[in-house]
């Protein structure tokens, strides 16, 4: 059997509400030359249903199960099983535009000496169908990703963006186990550190789910996990202006989630206290950040949702 030239890899726990939709969105592809490995990892729903079902109608659908053990372990497995040249990430809850996977072809043919490439993704409410009504997009950054890049605020996003090489997999290794926050970042940062280039695509390519619940937005583990990643990768000199930057990300983070003002305000005040030109170095982000959780104590948690996503 010939491989496929991507392999496409899916961690799956109790994700039916979106599964579906997410599994489409690959099938939809117009560049059809890929594998999609599912690894459900023990999930109580009907998740593994969902993709027992798509299985047997898709060959290219690779199925497989283990026992509870967080999502590194499970894109673990699911890198052991591919095929493909390139190794493409997505969550079980996101969506692709259906040239996702063509964009980062081209991309990685007409630039040969990049490892792995990014692209934007646009940030839509959980219940979102369609990345048409995004809220807002990220930006990407222009030539190659510096390890103080990836660590302040990771470009990427989301390890539904990512494609990367499988001489960097093999290079780099896998995903660190038991790793639940920051482990998109860790592996990221291990991979420029190591000499592979991480380059963006300027196209907007993935639909990322806003969730006010869920691991992702459990910010004091999240800065947690970035603790242990920026005292292994940030040197003396940058780590202040690093931590700056991820504060501001995190109290843009408890504003989008609706987290109680006070909390907003905190990580604000932590970012500048770090230090205050990072924290305001671009300056949009910066003082919309700095304003918007002074204020934000003034309106009602929904409307701090509705306004701040």
């Amino acid at each position: 059997m010939n491989s496929p030239y991507f392999s496409v890899i899916v961690p799956v726990y109790n994700a039916a509400a979106h599964l579906s939709a997410t599994i489409r969105s690959v099938l939809n592809q117009s560049d059809r030359d890929f594998e999609l490995i599912m690894v459900d990892d023990g999930s109580t729903d009907n998740s593994l249903t969902i993709m027992m079902g798509f299985a047997e109608k898709d060959q290219r659908i690779k199925l497989v199960s283990q026992s509870n053990g967080g999502v590194s372990k499970a894109r673990n497995l699911g890198m052991e099983l591919a095929r493909g040249e390139l190794m493409v990430f997505l969550d079980a809850d996101d969506l692709w535009r259906a040239n996702k996977l063509q964009a980062h072809r081209d991309f990685h043919e007409a630039n040969p000496a990049i490892d792995a490439s990014y692209a934007k993704i646009g940030f839509m409410d959980q219940n979102g169908t369609d990345g048409h009504n995004a809220k807002t997009y990220s930006t990407i950054h222009w030539g190659s990703l510096t390890v103080d890049q990836v660590i302040a605020e990771n470009p990427a996003c989301t390890m539904s963006n990512l494609v990367v090489s499988r001489t960097t997999v093999e290079t780099v290794g896998g995903f660190e186990a038991g790793m639940s926050y920051a482990e998109d970042q860790e592996w990221m940062a291990r991979i420029v550190s190591q000499g592979f280039e991480i380059a963006g695509l300027d196209q907007y390519l993935v639909d990322y789910r806003l969730s006010p619940d869920g691991l992702s937005v459990d910010l004091p583990a999240m800065y947690a996990g970035w603790r242990l990643l920026a005292d292994r990768y940030s040197s003396a000199e940058t780590i202040s202006a690093s931590e700056a930057i991820y504060c501001r990300y995190l109290s843009r983070r408890a504003l989008r989630a609706g987290a109680p003002a006070k909390v907003a305000l905190a990580y604000a005040m932590q970012g500048l206290n770090s230090d205050v030109q990072a924290f305001l170095n671009d300056p949009k982000r910066g003082w919309m950040t700095l304003i918007s959780a002074f204020s934000a104590h003034l309106l009602p948690r929904s409307a701090r949702i509705q306004l701040f996503a």
